[in-house]
């Protein structure tokens, strides 16, 4: 299994981190707290997985890498971290269908110390965990009435002792028992939660950013938010040429986004677009944040300098047309007015011989 601090994500996260305490010997703990103990068929349940510290000794945490195993007879549905204390992932909630698992990496800067004295709320949730009970039996899925989701011994808490020391934790996981019959009414409180939100992601920011040491020194935007209701689902950008803004309709359900992550690598590196990036929350809400890069910062690209070789091409093509024609219709005029004037020189002779 993975090891967080094993490789360059991990020392990344771990020197954001870093802050001076004394060394100590851990009491952290993870537990999975179940909001029923019961699970009709085909019901719903959130089970939230929680930090624990030992607050009388000091010991705060800034990272868990967490691996959590669940049992056959259950279904994941979801993973929420809109609550969630963590404000940095290095690996979001991903379920593992076939492995049966659901991993995550996150951690939050000056480390978290516990509950603050006087809050009487558990402030303590690192993720919610959505499961559902099957609604029938599927060939091969263990008849065990007893489902469990528990944590695997690879699990681990970082310290927030300057070095990022990484000590286990004590694990608690949990155990539903599975009804053989559905309710008068199938319960899915999570799906209720979804429905109800109705508030967008908060506001964010896009920052444009080059690294001599990443991305092959091409330029990348970062960005993050947060959704306190039912947390993000995915973000998406879209990289809208300047050339046609006010036409370029982005908002059109047709409109090229392309689903993504943070940090990312832009196609068009000479900045001659505007940059959208639209967080998307598990209700649908969507809050979208733009970026026009600094016109000192902007460069010709190779199709706008076709363009523009192309376009030199065009006009020059045209003006040597249009002097060719403002020629051909001076010497029309020439021949014209010479023949007039022969004409006129004709009838004054003409008529002098005449007199």
């Amino acid at each position: 299994m993975k090891k967080l601090f094993s490789h360059n994500s991990g020392l990344i996260l771990l020197g954001l981190f870093i802050f001076i305490y004394p060394s100590f010997v851990s009491a952290a703990s993870l537990y999975i707290d179940s909001s029923t103990n019961v699970l009709n068929r085909g019901d719903a349940v959130t089970m939230s997985v929680r930090l624990d510290t030992d607050e009388e000794a000091g010991e705060c945490v800034n990272a868990v890498d967490a691996v959590i195993k669940y049992s056959e007879n259950i279904e994941p549905v979801d993973v929420t971290v809109g609550d969630s204390i963590f404000t940095i992932w290095v690996e979001k909630p991903t379920i593992n269908r076939e492995a049966h698992t659901i991993t995550f990496a996150g951690g939050v800067p000056n480390g978290y110390c516990g509950r603050v004295a006087g809050d009487p709320r558990l402030t303590n949730v690192l993720a919610k965990l959505i499961f559902r009970s099957p609604g029938f039996a599927i060939g091969g899925t263990s008849n065990d009435p007893v489902a469990k989701v528990e944590f695997a011994e690879e699990s681990t808490v970082y310290l927030n002792d300057g070095f990022g020391t990484p000590v286990k934790p004590a694990l608690y996981g949990a155990k539903i028992e599975l009804a053989t019959s559905a309710g008068q009414s199938l319960q899915n409180p999570w799906k209720d939660e979804v429905s109800a939100d109705k508030i967008k992601p908060e506001e964010f920011s896009i920052s444009l950013q080059k690294d001599d040491k990443a991305f092959s020194q091409k330029y990348y935007i970062v960005f993050n938010t947060t959704d306190k209701q039912t947390g993000i689902d995915h973000y998406e950008v879209m990289e809208e040429p300047l050339t046609q803004f006010g036409s370029f309709q982005w908002g059109r359900a047709d409109a090229p986004w392309i689903e993504t992550r943070s940090p990312y690598v832009l196609k068009d590196q000479s900045l001659n677009s505007i940059i959208r990036v639209r967080a998307i929350d598990k209700a649908g809400n969507e809050y979208i944040a733009n970026l026009i890069p600094e016109e000192s910062s902007r460069t010709i690209s190779r199709n706008t300098l076709y363009l523009i070789v192309a376009g030199g091409i065009v006009a020059l093509m045209i003006l040597v047309i249009f002097i060719t024609i403002i020629k051909q219709i001076r010497r029309r005029r020439r021949l014209a007015r010479s023949e007039m004037i022969a004409t006129e020189a004709d009838e004054v002779t003409n008529t002098e011989y005449d007199i």
